[in-house]
């Protein structure tokens, strides 16, 4: 399709420059004809390439894109404005949103500063989660299609590849080779199961990996035996080819590589939290290697890994529901041994009935109480010690644990702001010892975060 020209109109939208001109599609800067309807945020029409030399793809992708958009909401997705009929001119008109590309940010910077990838991943996990939770996986991740926002903050774009719940799958409908970027697709959507979120967060890994290292964990291939060889081959870890890469990073990294889908993190939660806090991350052999797999321990995985069926896994929705992070806040002054032991059979009750669920304990101190103590660093290690002394007697199985001191004047925000930064989903804390006619005048910490948390709370008396 020929680029239309700058005062195009199309349905009551007129097209200003050209800013993006794709394999898959022209992306032109556009406004309303009636000022009245112009949305109080810029705008941008999408529309794919149909020309008689691109493929059936660009239009199902299209489709897809388009009933997407429509069904999400969010700040990590465009907003959806309106869309053309596919029999006259199919085109998506959508929020344009200022920033960059992470493929932009590969591009331009050569550092590979651990706190950053760090933190950009986490943006990249909390964007992702956020989908999931709608019973959405994008299923092509990649840098190009990661915004950074100028400021703070994560968008995704091109959903032509990906997957709802609710909606008929017209890319599996449609298409016999396996749908993704070769780079970035996970092992289950090469072997054709488009029915795993975990897929999003073997991209984050590969992603990962090119900012420590920037090069590619398994390269690009671009033959079906190549694309097969991730089925059983682990890439070189990080460490190898950038020594300053931590331990804790590789670690994350590497398990997010994992052929096996249930070898992963179980939800795009648990990968932010342990980016965002990498004092708690675990590290095992994988976090610790410096050299890849010999020979034979290489043949071993490709013997095993012959045959392997992957199955499609429940919806994303119900997939991250059973693997929650629960917060219980300990409070550490004026504190009875009654209430510290009521709050660990709460958190006994809570993490029963969550199989695989992972604990963080918090604790809130006041900035005066670092000032007068003989330093930040060791009220810090004092409070960490009193967090697991107080865990050591609970029997957690199976359950993580972490531990977390936040600074505040102000208690009941530091929970609040805590636990939607680590999409927690239930916070156990101690109920107020006073009665409910004082609460009537003064709301206690408690009160202030039942009313406003963000996701499920008890509260425990002793």
């Amino acid at each position: 399709m020929r680029l239309l020209e700058p005062g195009h109109r199309i349905d009551g939208f007129v097209t200003d420059e050209c800013i993006h001109s794709g394999g898959m599609a022209h992306i032109y800067r556009v406004h309303c004809a009636d000022p009245a309807q112009q949305p109080d945020f810029p705008i941008i029409m999408k529309v794919p390439r149909l020309s008689a030399d691109d493929g059936a793809e660009n239009l199902v992708g299209f489709e897809v894109e388009k009933q997407i958009l429509s069904a999400i909401h969010g700040p990590h997705a465009p907003r959806f404005v309106a869309a053309g009929d596919v029999s006259i001119l199919p085109y998506l008109v959508m929020e344009y949103i200022e920033g960059g590309t992470l493929q932009d940010w590969l591009d331009r910077t050569s550092r590979r500063d651990a706190a950053e990838v760090a933190r950009i991943g986490a943006l990249i996990a909390h964007a992702a989660h956020s989908l999931h939770q709608q019973d959405v996986r994008h299923l092509d991740l990649k840098p190009a299609n990661v915004l950074l926002r100028n400021g703070d903050g994560v968008v995704l774009l091109d959903f032509g590849l990906a997957w709802h719940a609710q909606y008929p799958d017209l890319l599996a409908e449609e298409m016999r080779a396996a749908a993704g970027s070769n780079a970035w697709i996970a092992p289950e959507q090469i072997a054709g199961v488009r029915g795993d979120a975990r897929s999003d967060l073997f991209a984050i890994g590969v992603m990962l990996y090119e900012m420590c290292t920037r090069e590619l964990p398994f390269g690009n291939p671009q033959t079906a035996s190549g694309l097969r060889q991730r089925f059983w081959m682990r890439p070189k870890p990080p460490r190898q080819i950038n020594p300053e890469t931590p331990a804790w990073l590789q670690e994350v990294i590497m398990t997010c590589l994992e052929a096996q889908a249930a070898d992963r993190y179980s939800s795009a939660a648990l990968l932010a939290f342990d980016l965002a806090h990498p004092e708690q991350v675990k590290v095992t052999e994988r976090g610790n290697a410096t050299q890849g797999l010999g020979f034979w321990r290489h043949l071993h995985r490709w013997w095993t890994g012959t045959g392997t069926r992957y199955e499609p896994s429940a919806l994303p929705a119900r997939q991250t529901a059973p693997v929650p992070i629960v917060m219980v806040a300990v409070p550490h002054d004026d504190v009875s041994e009654a209430t510290l032991q009521a709050l660990r059979e709460a958190v006994r009750r809570g993490l029963g009935n969550r199989p695989g669920a992972r604990l963080s304990c918090v604790t809130v101190i006041s900035p005066a109480a670092v000032a007068s103590a003989q330093g930040e660093v060791t009220i810090h290690q004092q409070m960490l010690t009193y967090l697991r002394r107080w865990a050591a007697t609970m029997d957690l199985g199976d359950h993580q644990a972490t531990f977390h001191v936040l600074e505040s004047g102000d208690v009941s925000q530091a929970i609040l702001s805590y636990a939607d930064a680590n999409e927690v989903n239930l916070i156990i804390m101690g109920a107020a010892t006073h009665g409910l006619q004082m609460q009537r005048f003064v709301a206690t910490v408690p009160i202030k975060v039942a009313m406003r948390a963000p996701c499920t709370i008890m509260l425990v008396k002793a």
